[in-house]
This record gives structure tokens, C-alpha cells and sequence, in this order.
């Protein structure tokens, strides 16, 4: 029998670590919960209407079709039984066991919001295409609202949107927001001017984007100013309703901002699936939640085991693409070297490849090593690498495309929303964690008048 390796998660961790094994005398098993590869750092771009899911998002089993070794489960880990060596999965209320030699656990990060759970369900998070497709709809039916509100006071409301947490995402969503209102739909609505939409970005930091430095901080801060974006530093978000943000500065004065749309990208936490691997181990979590893995990301006592990506806690490693790809590949690499009968590494070591963040159109800052750039070519070494990046040549096709006639028209052709998309989460929260599966099987009386008739 083949050895029998379980990858956790088609995210950049789990997918590379898998294309690694594709040569190797192996049984891969991939379980995950989404049906796509996510490529995360465009999320943003689909919660703006500049691309569709499709293009970020292809298929898992259509990328590892060739790869005659690996099958694809859909599923949501909820344990793993490390005596027996299974992990415990669901494809909604179907409980199924998948034994394992090795594990490569790569199930990602969750949004965290520092304690304050309650603010999730008035700021969502940006970690998926769910994330994505609620977070379009609720800026875009921001701007509905406005046109059908005849007081000015109020419409001033409708149209302001807070963006919290100036890292990357924070900083593109915002920039992106700006020049949504003051560009693509300039001429769609006939009440109001969608340019006088307010955005503000709010951070506790003393400038954006603080691992870039504070050069390309304070440069990022200048060019969201001049796009209109209102910058908030050095604040905390301390309260939260369904139409207010407060805020408290490090002298404790404390403002209200009054906004129905926000958008969370403050802080990541670590999977729940690290706790229930704590549970079976011992194995330490950090603040976060994410596992303490060795030098050669296993975990103590269980050199079967490997933890790679965010879920993962090493000095060194950031929450970037490349600090799941680089593990990933580690992971399967060891493996393959024990089966081979040689030593596997035994540290990882990650090599740093810079770090980017787009602002706007044209604008962006690099940090690679000692250089630092902004402006257009920057931009435009944002694109290339982004575009590079991406899994599948139709994705990098589809991508261009849309990105050369947002350029070229100021037009975003990915703006259709529904109210589904706007209340799904929330409603499905509510229903319970299994909802789905009982609603399939009509075992949840959400329709009692439709039944009676």
C-alpha cells in the first residue's frame, strides 16, 4: 500500500505542498472546505466589482486533474484523531474518517477581532469569496440606499464606509472604495454624487502598511489623502452597532463615526482546528491561536505531523502567500526525503521575497529586502507578480482582460449583487453550523407559511 498523505486545505499551503507530491510513490488525500484555490491577495478586487470570483477562485479538482495521485475530498475538518491516526471531516451533516501516515495541516486563518466577536456581525472580514460577494454587496447597496434617501443629512451616513486595519488589504479596499464612488460610478446615479462618499481608513498604528516601514508608510498615507480617503492613525476601534464605529485615540478621547458600512481587516486568527489539535497533542498555541511548530514544522511528539501556512507560528514566516507556499513545499519535500531513505531537512528556512500593496490605480509601494519603490512602476511590478502568480492560464487570461478594461474605461463589470449574498452569513449563523445540511433534507422549518399553503 502507498503511504497515505492527508493535506488539510487548498489554500496556497496545502495546494503547493500537494503539487510537490505529484512524482512521489504517495496516496494524497486532499480535504478542504471550499470547492476552489483561493487566491487571496485579489479578494479585494472582488469585493470592489473589478473580478469575479472565477477569476481567483479555480477549481481545485480541475487543477490537480492530471495529478493521478491525489484526489480531492470536500469536507470541514473538525478533528483529528492523532492515536488513530484519521482525520475527522463533514461534508455538511455527513460525518466520514480518513486515515493517514503523514498530515500536512494547511487549513488557514480566521478573522480576528481582538475579543470583540459582537463586531463581526456589523464589519465582516475579508478571508474568502462568501467574505467577498457580503462585503460587494454591502458597499453597493450603500449607494442604492443613498439614491432612494431624500434627507442630505442622512445620506451622508449611508455614504461613509470605514475600513479598519491599514495593513495590505485594509489599504487597498479603501483606495479601491475611493475610486469605486469617484470614478466608476460617477454617472450611475441621479439623487446624489457618488463622489461625495466619505471613506476612512482606521488603524492603532502610527502610519499604514507598518511591516513596509515608515518611508512607504507615510508615502501610502499621502496618496490616500490625495484620492480622498480620510486616514485615522493611532486609533482603536472600541464600540460597534449596526450604524456607528467609536473610536478611541491613545489619549483617550474617544470620536463616533456614524457609517452602515464597514469592513474588518484589523487582525488574523488562528484556525479552530489548532485548538482541537492542542487538545490532542499538547502542542502550545500562541496569542493568536496558531500552532508553535519545531524548526522542521512538526509538532512535538508527532514528527508525522506538519503544520505549514497561517495557521502555523515560526519567527520569521509572515502571513503572506509565500509563508504558506515555502512551507508547503518543505513539508512535501520531507516526506518524500524519508520515504527515500534520506534525511530530511532540519530547519526551515524562509527566504524573503519582498512584500507589495496597491493603493489605487497606478499607485503602489514595493519592499524588497533594502529597496523601496512607489508609483507607477511599482504598480506595475504589483501587476506582474499578481498576474504570474496566479494558478491556471485562463485565470491569468480572464484576469488581464478585466484588469486592462478597468484601466483603460474605469468600468467594473463585476458588480451585480444579490440580497442573499448580503444576509447569507448572518442567516446561516443563526440557523446553527449544521444548518445546511438539515435544511437540504428539509429537516429546519424556515418556510412554516409556504408549508400550511
Amino acid at each position: 500500500m502507498p503511504h497515505r498523505v492527508v493535506v488539510i486545505g487548498s489554500g496556497f499551503g496545502g495546494l503547493f505542498a500537494t503539487k510537490e507530491l505529484k512524482k512521489a510513490d504517495v496516496e494524497v488525500t486532499m480535504i478542504s472546505k471550499t470547492s476552489h484555490h483561493l487566491f487571496q491577495p485579489l479578494l479585494y478586487q472582488v469585493a470592489t466589482g473589478i473580478l469575479s470570483p472565477g477569476e481567483i477562485a479555480p477549481v481545485t479538482r480541475e487543477i490537480l486533474a492530471k495529478q493521478k495521485n491525489a484526489r480531492v475530498l470536500l469536507g470541514l475538518v473538525e478533528d483529528i484523531d492523532t492515536e488513530a491516526r484519521e482525520v475527522v471531516w463533514r461534508y455538511h451533516n455527513r460525518t466520514e474518517r480518513t486515515p493517514y501516515d503523514s498530515l500536512i495541516i494547511a487549513a488557514g486563518a480566521n478573522q480576528s477581532y481582538f475579543g470583540n466577536d459582537q463586531f463581526a456581525q456589523f464589519a465582516p472580514g475579508l478571508k474568502s469569496i462568501d467574505d467577498a460577494l457580503e462585503l460587494r454587496a454591502r458597499i453597493l447597496n450603500a449607494f442604492e440606499l443613498a439614491e432612494i434617501e431624500s434627507d442630505p443629512e442622512k445620506r451622508a451616513k449611508i455614504l461613509t464606509f470605514v475600513v479598519i486595519g491599514a495593513g495590505p488589504t485594509g489599504v487597498e479596499v479603501a483606495g479601491q472604495i475611493r475610486e469605486l464612488a469617484s470614478k466608476t460610478l460617477r454617472h450611475d446615479f441621479r439623487n446624489f454624487d457618488p463622489a461625495a462618499a466619505r471613506v476612512v481608513l482606521v488603524d492603532g498604528a502610527a502610519h499604514p502598511l507598518p511591516p513596509f516601514g515608515e518611508s512607504l508608510g507615510k508615502r501610502t498615507q499621502r496618496d490616500l489623502e490625495k484620492l480622498g480617503v480620510e486616514v485615522l492613525m493611532s486609533q482603536m476601534v472600541v464600540g460597534m452597532s449596526d450604524s456607528t464605529v467609536t473610536l478611541r485615540d491613545r489619549d483617550g478621547n474617544e470620536q463616533v463615526i456614524e457609517s452602515i458600512c464597514k469592513v474588518w481587516s484589523a487582525g488574523v486568527a488562528g484556525n479552530p482546528l489548532g485548538k482541537k489539535l492542542a487538545e490532542r497533542t499538547g502542542v502550545e498555541l500562541d496569542r493568536a491561536g496558531r500552532v508553535r511548530v519545531n524548526e522542521d514544522l512538526t509538532i512535538p511528539g508527532h514528527p508525522e505531523i506538519f503544520v505549514v501556512g497561517d495557521m502555523m507560528s515560526l519567527d520569521g514566516v509572515p502571513g503572506v502567500a509565500q509563508g504558506a507556499i515555502q512551507p508547503g513545499r518543505f513539508a512535501a519535500r520531507a516526506i518524500k526525503d524519508r520515504l527515500a531513505g534520506r534525511e530530511p531537512a532540519a530547519k526551515f528556512e524562509y527566504k524573503d521575497k519582498g512584500s507589495m500593496a496597491t493603493i489605487a490605480k497606478s499607485k503602489a509601494v514595493v519592499k524588497i529586502g533594502k529597496l523601496e519603490m512607489g508609483g507607477f512602476f511599482a504598480w506595475l511590478a504589483w501587476c506582474g507578480l499578481h498576474l504570474f502568480a496566479l494558478t491556471g492560464f485562463k485565470s491569468r487570461l480572464s484576469t488581464l482582460m478585466r484588469w486592462s478594461m478597468s484601466y483603460l474605461s474605469r468600468h467594473r463589470s463585476a458588480r451585480a449583487v444579490t440580497n442573499q449574498q448580503l444576509v447569507g452569513r448572518l442567516a446561516l449563523e443563526a440557523l446553527g453550523e449544521r444548518a445546511s445540511g438539515h435544511l437540504l433534507v428539509d429537516d429546519v422549518d424556515v418556510h412554516p407559511i409556504a408549508k400550511r399553503n
